[in-house]
């Protein structure tokens, strides 16, 4: 599995998570081995021109904190964006690192159907109406070059305008959404044959009192014999082990029973937080 992050220009540089997500992104437990990040660069946010929206030239600059190897690409090229994905996914596979693929466009029309960029950007949308674009520039080059013929390319977009027009001809005789169709994990049992989710009603989770104890014991008792442990965690341990006898709880070993009945069925349970590995809080 080969994890692939797609972002704007103005979210890559303006969003917190990208951040934080790089300063994870090599940590044990929450690697994921090297991400490939993949930047729509269209040079503009919203309507925010790129001199208005971050303090560096590029917006994948943020990536140098963990000094990942970033790749800017002339999106117009086609044939280039494709050898730099393939050597983004081998550095991946060899480094086990994080990559970014910059790839440098433009965007035709507005942000949505209300956007006018003439409003905002007049300048360079005057430009972007005079670019040839980018399909029609590579299929004039692969006529040119003899790779394919007219004829070949306009079956070739007569099929996928068929393709598009039947399944906007099929949409509209679903009359069912059908959730677990397209679930991409569909829970066993969750649904019902109409798609539609069963009781939410919880099944039973208690445990016996014989196990709470023995979960409440192990919680108190150290693992290591003749161990010297630190006199502050002993009182700790101790007075844990005084609830457990005397069938009180409070949240620290409420939490510990829940955990450990889940370890018991065989469930593996990780602790991530502030200050988990001390116990602290």
């Amino acid at each position: 599995v080969m994890s692939i992050l797609l972002h704007g220009d103005a979210a890559f540089a303006g969003q917190g998570v990208v951040y934080e997500t790089f300063h994870l992104s090599d940590l044990p437990s929450y690697t994921t081995n090297g991400t490939i990040h993949v930047v729509v660069n269209n040079q503009i946010g919203f309507t925010t021109d790129p001199r208005m929206a971050r303090s560096s030239p590029y917006p994948t600059d943020v990536a140098r904190v963990v000094n990942a190897p970033i790749f800017h690409v002339n999106a117009d090229d086609p044939e280039a964006v494709m050898y730099v994905c393939s050597v983004a996914a081998e550095w991946r596979n060899t480094f086990n690192k994080d990559v970014v693929v910059d790839l440098v466009c433009y965007r035709r029309r507005g942000h949505n159907e209300m956007d006018e960029p003439m409003f905002t950007q007049p300048l360079m949308y005057k430009q972007i109406h005079k670019q040839v674009p980018v399909l029609k520039k590579y299929a004039d080059k692969l006529i040119a070059d003899g790779t394919v013929t007219l004829q070949e390319f306009e079956e070739e977009i007569a099929k996928y305008d068929r393709i598009c027009e039947e399944a906007y001809a099929r949409s509209k005789d679903n009359k069912i959404l059908h959730i677990k169709h397209w679930l991409d994990s569909p829970w066993p049992g969750f649904f019902n044959m109409d798609g539609e989710p069963k009781s939410m009603s919880c099944p039973p989770t208690g445990i016996s009192e014989d196990l709470l104890t023995h979960i409440g014991n192990v919680a108190s008792s150290v693992p290591v014999k003749d161990f010297k442990i630190h006199a502050g965690l002993s009182r700790i341990l101790k007075a844990r082990l005084e609830m457990t006898k005397n069938r009180v709880v409070d949240w620290a070993l409420a939490e510990y029973m829940a955990f450990g009945s889940v370890l018991k069925e065989g469930i593996h349970v990780r602790l991530s937080g502030q200050d988990v590995e001390r116990g602290t809080f």
